[in-house]
């Protein structure tokens, strides 16, 4: 590759980078601004930060999303291994068609699943709440936990289970001795993905929460709507703290795995 070719390619990655990253740190920034006109720079502050951890109706809608994205990641998890598994290892009628239909969620708006549950929820006569937030959420998370593990097992080498199951390990003993940890990396990353997708979704949980149980998508929108506060400033940026430590902390283990399977 030609001199000139590699700086225009260097150059082009940094104004992406730039592109996507200058905004959050505009926001950060911003999040300890005096002033509370977001685009108004008149000095530094903690103002916002106190403010926002004294909102019990901030501080409850995140504790709302917090409960369903855990329980959405536990049972998407958990669902998704055993579909993955299943998809990847037997063969049955209609295996085709129940791949297809564990795919639909992942292309199909979000809107149309947000309007089918309310609809469905009317029909049935079911009091929304919280509650009537998760199996919206389990459906997108679960298709996005069988694509991540599908994946993973495909390079998989079935020669270690047969090793396993030569030495005498039964079905059980196989699968947590060997497949389990193998594939681990793998419904790790759908965990997270699960997680993430479940406490950002807005569409679903604002067509499906009912009175006085708020996720934080919905209540920023709604406070949105109102002008931009220094205190949604406040909360982004220990969002998206929170995330980078724990992506700094999987990524770690995540090495620390490899380094010990490599050693093995």
């Amino acid at each position: 590759m030609r001199e000139g070719t590699k700086k225009t390619l260097f150059v082009f990655t940094i104004l992406v980078f730039a592109f996507f990253y200058i905004p959050i740190l505009v926001l950060m920034v911003f999040s300890f601004n005096d002033s509370k006109i977001g685009t108004v720079w008149t000095g530094f502050t903690f103002d916002w930060y106190i403010r926002l951890f004294s909102n019990s109706q901030i501080i409850d809608a995140a504790f709302n999303s917090l409960f369903i994205a855990i329980v959405t990641t536990v049972i998407s998890t958990v669902l998704g291994t055993l579909a993955a598994l299943t998809l990847h290892r037997y063969g049955f009628p209609g295996k085709r068609t129940v791949g297809f239909v564990f795919y639909i969620p992942v292309v199909i708006p979000d809107i149309v699943l947000a309007v089918a549950l309310l609809v469905l929820y009317s029909f049935l006569n079911v009091k929304l709440g919280l509650a009537t937030v998760i199996p919206g959420h389990v459906v997108f998370a679960t298709s996005f936990v069988i694509l991540v593990l599908l994946a993973r097992l495909a390079g998989l080498d079935k020669a270690l289970e047969e090793a396993a199951k030569d030495l005498g390990a039964n079905e059980w003993h196989t699968f947590w001795k060997v497949t389990f940890p193998l594939i681990y990396p793998g419904i790790l990353a759908g965990a997270l993905l699960a997680f993430t997708i479940s406490l950002d979704e807005f569409v679903v949980a604002f067509f499906t929460t009912g009175p006085g149980s708020n996720t934080l998508p919905v209540l920023v929108y709604s406070m949105v709507r109102r002008g931009v506060s220094p205190e949604i400033n406040a909360l982004s940026t220990i969002l998206i703290l929170a995330v980078v430590l724990v992506i700094v902390i999987v990524g770690w283990r995540m090495k620390r795995m490899n380094k010990q399977q490599g050693g093995i």
